[in-house]
């Protein structure tokens, strides 16, 4: 990866932070973090740092905030949490900070040196029924929508992610006039062979019931993997199910199912470590679709 300092705020760490250490950084501009504890009146952020005053002005709190385009909210939501900031200037025994300052600078490392198809990590700052936001570095915020999460479907993004979780997700483009960049999650997850590969016929395992059509209900297996069980009255969307696996089919991309049993609650399936194929490197294409599947072909060119 090439995100080097500008990590998601609350991954860098305040360190052992003296105040020679913050006067040094004024002269070299280092990107340091601590943690907001009070926000003024004025919109002021007080950055406690191992016991060292910071003071953050509203103009410099984020990128957006002195033209009007990010909200207040983003100031006010700060309070209790780490943020990212370069040091301007020593002003008594308090410090003025940039949060600003460091966005931008990471948001230019961003388009600059930071390819597309890169995988990169980040932490889950919101989640909305259209996707997940996340923190790609020093507070700038990019968003994962949820047909780019996993490949299996979901109703909403909490079905895979938790706030404030680490999540790693590949650079799909980048939009330097606007300052954005885009991201998916489902190609880190393995290809259908990939997943198909730890299971196998006359195996019961264990899914949760992503649709339910006239012609059978989809079952997802593993978070991108997904079979179809025949019809099963009583059984509906968001349901954990135990399924019998009749057949697995690489040429057509499909897998039988028999659903067992059912329940009516199921434990959220978030994304954990294991589930991850791929958490660094550089992409150049990714192909979904077993290569002896040539009716249908599902694959993300970089």
């Amino acid at each position: 990866m090439s995100q080097g300092k500008y990590l998601p705020e609350g991954r860098l760490g305040a360190g052992v932070c003296t105040r020679e250490a913050l006067e040094r950084a004024i002269r070299e501009g280092s990107v340091l973090e601590g943690k907001a504890v009070r926000c003024t009146d004025r919109h002021e952020l007080v950055v406690d740092i191992n016991g060292i005053r910071g003071i953050i002005p509203r103009e410099e709190a984020a990128i957006g905030i002195d033209t009007g385009k990010t909200k207040e909210i983003a100031i006010l939501s700060r309070v209790g949490k780490s943020v990212c900031f370069k040091v301007l200037s020593r002003m008594g025994d308090s410090f003025i900070l940039s949060r600003k300052a460091a966005q931008l600078e990471a948001l230019e490392h961003y388009m600059n040196n930071v390819q597309t198809g890169e995988v990169i990590r980040c932490r889950v700052t919101h989640l909305e029924s259209f996707g997940a936001f996340v923190d790609i570095g020093c507070g700038v915020i990019s968003m994962i929508g949820i047909e780019n999460i996993s490949v299996s479907r979901i109703s909403h993004p909490a079905e895979r992610f938790a706030l404030r979780q680490d999540v790693y997700a590949v650079v799909t483009g980048k939009d330097p006039k606007n300052g954005r960049v885009s991201l998916s999650h489902k190609e880190l997850l393995g290809t259908w062979e990939q997943c198909a590969g730890l299971l196998h016929p006359g195996e019961t395992v264990s899914g949760v019931v992503r649709g339910v059509e006239d012609y059978g209900i989809f079952v997802e297996l593993l978070p991108n993997i997904s079979g179809l069980a025949e019809r099963k009255e009583g059984v509906k969307i968001g349901d954990s199910v135990s399924v019998y696996i009749k057949s697995i089919t690489p040429e057509k991309m499909k897998i039988k199912l028999i659903i067992i049993d059912s329940e009516d609650k199921c434990e959220r399936r978030l994304i954990r470590p294991r589930d991850y194929y791929i958490t660094e490197g550089v992409l150049s294409m990714w192909r979904y679709s077993p290569v002896e599947c040539e009716d249908k072909i599902i694959q993300t060119v970089f």
